[in-house]
């Protein structure tokens, strides 16, 4: 197995956002080193990635806006009848002017978070899988190769709530607002829906376009948004999901060479187009005080997407910060280590702050509360299997991955977090859909009610609810 080695200039981390870099800053790869003779550069025609910018109304956008902001040399990427806007280009002084000219409650520039980085990952093994011999598990998961290796889904017991006929349903779609999905993987072939898929992420467009032409944009270049769908819905080839049969789209918001800039546009296209469920294993945090705009445009868009039916549901994050009281914040250098924990005053944990949302924390095996979990009694909803080092969730790797050169057959990859633990509770709601219709409040209460109660009384800082029940929640003793 051939490692891809990745150059390309290290991510400034500011106080705004873990793990984040800052946003007026325009970035693009330096260079992919894919083999011994062969190197793909910035200079091959990657994009840049210029300084974008919220824009929020107090009703809709003037119908001068475009024009307005075409003459101030910058470019519309999004204009939502809800009154949120996402502009590229424009500079501070600029954004100040065009607040004033169409008369608008926030121009702000827009905060750019990264993926949540795992707590902890493994690197690819070979597996011995024939993709043209080994049958799909469809009608029964628990037959996948490699569901042995599946703790997850035991702890959830969704291995009853397959063995009863829950299965999924392909006429639910559950929406992975994440770096992309390898479509083409046995496990996930046939269940994403490439017609209502898409990317936002330009850069990756370029080297997608490059490296693996004929594959859709959306395609998955790093690793994480495939490891994340395999838990909502899988053929269970290899490992099963939740769920058997329900709809995924890929709406590709972060990029493989760092930097999720598609959120705001991610959210609102898969709530237009069809999504049931999104799932956003995202995050990282902002003072409130410093982007009142970023504040206020998260939450009209929540509220619209529970107005439109939909469940939205994120995760809480992986710095064991203490969501409640704003203490023991935890600050990173480049590189992501953590070097120092402080008070952050007018906290606004991203999404977890945002209203409607269902907030997930991550258990280990036997319901221990993983280590590196952000926690809170105020945030966090229900917990779900995220694992540790040697507790891996696994899923198999890309094949169109250029962190791992995973091309060359199939390849199983572990990875521990909160965004693992997140769309096992996606693909609970995905099954919650088909049995209350489109109610997010509905749903919400439903996975909470049902899990099982685990901790302190009340909504415990670690678990929330409880660890969910997949087999309570469909109805099953």
């Amino acid at each position: 197995m051939k490692l891809f080695r990745l150059s390309f200039p290290a991510a400034l981390v500011g106080a705004m956002a873990v793990g984040g870099c800052t946003a007026d800053v325009a970035t693009a790869p330096a260079s992919f080193q894919l083999s011994a003779s062969r190197s793909v550069s910035a200079t091959d025609g990657a994009p840049q990635i210029a300084p974008r910018s919220v824009v929020v109304f107090n009703g809709n956008a003037p119908a001068n806006f475009e024009s307005t902001v075409s003459a101030m040399g910058g470019r519309v990427l999004l204009n939502h009848r809800i009154g949120i806007a996402v502009v590229s280009g424009l500079d501070s002084s600029s954004a100040a002017r065009l607040k004033s000219t169409v008369g608008a409650a926030f121009v702000e520039a827009q905060p750019d978070f990264q993926l949540i980085e795992p707590a902890a990952k493994t690197a690819p093994e070979l597996a011995s899988l024939d993709a043209g011999v080994s049958p799909l598990s469809t009608s029964n998961p628990a037959g996948a190769i490699l569901f042995s290796r599946q703790w997850n889904m035991r702890a959830i017991h969704a291995d009853a709530a397959w063995q009863a006929g829950y299965l999924g349903s392909k006429e639910v779609r559950v929406a992975i607002l994440d770096t992309g999905i390898d479509y083409m993987l046995p496990d996930l072939s046939g269940l994403v829906d490439l017609s209502h898929s898409v990317s936002f992420e330009p850069v990756d467009d370029f080297y997608t376009a490059l490296l693996f032409p004929g594959r859709h944009p959306s395609t998955d270049l790093h690793f994480h948004g495939t490891n994340v769908a395999t838990q909502v819905s899988s053929n269970a080839w290899a490992f099963a999901g939740v769920t058997s049969k329900t709809t995924l789209m890929s709406v590709k918001v972060c990029s493989v060479v760092g930097g999720c800039h598609g959120v705001i546009q991610g959210i609102l296209y898969a709530i237009d187009n069809g999504a049931d469920v999104i799932n956003m294993s995202l995050g990282g945090w902002f003072q409130k005080s410093a982007y009142p705009g970023e504040v206020a445009a998260f939450d009209r868009i929540m509220n619209y997407a529970k107005q439109q039916g939909v469940t939205v549901v994120v995760a809480a994050g992986n710095d064991g910060d203490d969501l409640d009281t704003q203490k023991n914040i935890a600050i990173k250098d480049a590189s992501g280590n953590i070097v120092d924990r402080i008070h952050v005053p007018s906290f606004f944990a991203t999404y977890c702050d945002a209203t409607q949302v269902i907030c997930v924390s991550a258990v280990r095996q036997n319901d221990v509360p993983a280590s590196y979990t952000n926690h809170g009694r105020s945030a966090i909803d229900v917990a779900a299997p995220g694992g540790d080092s040697g507790e891996w969730v696994y899923a198999l790797c890309p094949q169109t991955s250029l962190l791992y050169g995973c091309s060359a057959g199939y390849y199983t990859l572990g990875v521990a977090g909160t965004s693992q633990a997140t769309p096992h509770v996606s693909g609970l709601a995905a099954l919650m859909v088909q049995r209350f219709g489109r109610k997010p409040s509905q749903i919400k209460n439903a996975i909470r009610q049902s899990a099982d109660d685990l901790g302190q009384p009340g909504n415990d800082p670690y678990f929330g609810a409880g660890r969910i029940n997949v087999a309570r929640a469909v109805g099953l003793n």
